[in-house]
């Protein structure tokens, strides 16, 4: 009879263990079950924190390059460094993409003596067909992005230094708007911008811009500014 009720108190001890073990169980489901709940919830809100942080950051570059519509591009022509001073300028404003036109032959000192008549550019001013300079490069890729351009030159007898003529005469402006600017000693803008106009025969083209190796940067960010009013 004791075997018996130590048997039957022994089986009991067992089944509440069981009991208690199958509870501790569930709960430690449970419990996990929560911390993923939780941990869902968190990788979420990391997730659209970082989407929105992206969108600012979009959102800033947009105000500065002009929107997602298009690339900005300053491109020019430098023999003196005046330009590409400038150019760089537009483009850390604007938040624009730098390309220099490089004749494959550059100007070297003694070619830029307008003075001396037997200087190159002398001698490519007095004779037109001269003035085809082959660039490096006249082209890039994206073009078809590109919306904005800043086209950069020095002015030569009035006009564009023609080693700009290669770049226009090689690319489609149609649906782009390109803004002219140039350095120069003493010669203005003159009609150097419209004559690259016409040589392009397509595009938006402004009036354009002559700056002084004496302008400051200020003074370009201001034309900058002037632009957008």
């Amino acid at each position: 009879m004791k075997k018996r009720g130590f048997l039957l108190v022994t089986v009991c001890i067992l089944i509440v263990s069981m009991l208690v073990g199958c509870g501790s169980g569930n709960g430690q489901v449970e419990n996990q079950e929560q911390l993923n709940a939780e941990e869902e919830v968190e990788n979420e809100s990391i997730l659209a924190t970082t989407e929105e942080n992206s969108t600012e950051a979009n959102s800033e570059a947009e105000k500065i390059g002009g929107g997602t519509e298009g690339k900005t591009l300053v491109v020019y022509f430098s023999a003196t460094g005046n330009t590409e001073r400038v150019a760089k300028v537009i483009a850390e404003t604007t938040g624009g993409e730098l390309f220099e036109l490089e004749p494959v032959t550059p100007y070297t000192n003694e070619d830029l003596k307008y003075n001396d008549d037997n200087s190159r550019v002398s001698q490519e001013y007095a004779n037109e067909s001269l003035r085809n300079v082959e660039l490096v490069a006249d082209t890039i890729d994206d073009w078809q992005n590109v919306e904005k351009i800043y086209l950069g030159y020095h002015v030569w007898w009035e006009i564009a230094a023609w080693p700009v003529n290669t770049f226009v005469e090689a690319n489609d402006f149609a649906g782009k708007t390109v803004n002219p600017f140039c350095t120069s000693a003493s010669s203005g803008l003159g009609e150097s911008g419209k004559l690259l106009e016409e040589l392009a025969g397509t595009g938006d083209w402004q009036e354009g811009m002559r700056f002084r190796s004496s302008d400051s940067d200020e003074d370009v960010i201001a034309w900058l500014e002037s632009l957008e009013q």
